[in-house]
C-alpha cells in the first residue's frame, strides 16, 4: 500500500486539477455557446473545400469535434498531473 500523500502535495494536486478543469470548462463554454451566438456572422464565411458556411459547420460538426478532442486531452493532462503528484491509479 502506498503511503498517504502530504497535505501540501494534496493541495498542489488539487490546485493544478482545478486549473485544468476550469480551463477546459472555458473552452467548452466558448465552443458550446459563444460560437453558436455568432452563427449568422460566421455564415458569411464559406469553407472553400466543403462549400459550407462556417457558422453552419461549427454548429453542426465543429463543436462536436472540439469536444471529443478535449475529452482525450483532458484525460491525458489529468493523468500526467496525477502521476506527477503520486496519485495515479494503477493500470
Amino acid at each position: 500500500m502506498a503511503p498517504a500523500p502530504s497535505q501540501a502535495n494534496t493541495d498542489e494536486h488539487w490546485k493544478k486539477t482545478s486549473r485544468l478543469m476550469f480551463t477546459h470548462l472555458g473552452v467548452w463554454f466558448f465552443f458550446g455557446y459563444v460560437v453558436h451566438m455568432f452563427v449568422v456572422p460566421l455564415n458569411k464565411i464559406i469553407i472553400p473545400v466543403l462549400g459550407f458556411p462556417l457558422g453552419f459547420y461549427m454548429a453542426a460538426q465543429g463543436s462536436l469535434i472540439v469536444f471529443v478532442v478535449m475529452l482525450f486531452m483532458f484525460a491525458k493532462q489529468q493523468d500526467k498531473i496525477d502521476r506527477d503528484y503520486g496519485m495515479a491509479e494503477d493500470d
